[in-house]
């Protein structure tokens, strides 16, 4: 009877651990803006954001691809926009690494979103270390702050901006801007404060490719790799709530 019982109790915990984290609560509503901006986050007290957002790139986000790397998928796929705001059961802000499964288990449930991952070999860039090494600035422990990576553009210049980037948030960020998959193949592991710079009319001044190998110390070339796509299989558009 006590190994039937522990048996018993073995299959429950593991069914228990199986199931994915989900939000406590979570609010999708149809945006017809007609914005062509998108935002999503996250926030303390386990808040995720997502504003104007197409389920392709909801998709992207909690998958860790590029949008232009969700394949497939009904006609609405990245045409019809949502507001989601979701809080998990935690007092921090969560990492994107750290949201992914929530949102992920949050599509599945309103979307019923259906898909597989698969791999092609096409053409990538590859971020590597420039032979003058790296020129990195090491971000703080213990400091407190905005953290993330993102772009601005004004005055004739372009610039990429960060705080705690890590190099798969670089490669990922210059993979949105350039429409072209960015493989890591640096080696860095830290997380690091940064800001390269360039001129808008290569003609003046560096293109992001001189102005990373200048600043920062990292390179960036065109090569092949393997490239993951997400592939949906089904999806239906979330009623709002």
């Amino acid at each position: 009877m006590r190994t039937y019982l522990t048996l018993l109790l073995t299959i429950v915990t593991t069914t228990a651990h199986a199931q994915p984290p989900s939000f406590e609560v979570a609010s999708i509503k149809p945006n017809q803006s007609g914005s062509h901006t998108t935002s999503a986050g996250t926030d303390p007290g386990g808040k995720f954001a997502a504003n104007n957002a197409s389920l392709q790139a909801l998709i992207a986000y909690a998958y860790g691809v590029q949008e232009f790397n969700v394949t497939r998928g009904p006609g609405w796929l990245d045409s019809d926009r949502y507001d989601i705001v979701a809080r998990a059961n935690t007092p921090k802000e969560m990492s994107r690494e750290e949201v992914a499964p929530y949102v992920q288990a949050l599509l599945a449930d309103r979307f019923q979103l259906k898909l597989h991952r698969d791999t092609k070999e096409g053409t990538v860039y590859i971020l590597g270390i420039a032979k003058s090494g790296p020129k990195l600035k090491l971000h703080p422990e213990g400091t407190t702050g905005p953290t993330g990576i993102g772009s601005s553009l004004g005055a004739g210049k372009s610039s990429i901006e960060g705080s705690k980037v890590t190099m798969k948030m670089l490669a990922d960020h210059l993979a949105g801007q350039s429409g072209r998959p960015v493989l890591d193949r640096t080696g860095l592991t830290g997380e690091y404060d940064l800001r390269v710079e360039w001129s808008k009319d290569q003609g003046d001044g560096a293109s992001v490719f001189t102005a990373l190998q200048e600043q920062l110390g990292l390179k960036l070339e065109s090569g092949k790799g393997p490239i993951e796509i997400i592939v949906v299989d089904s999806a239906e558009k979330a009623s709002p709530n």
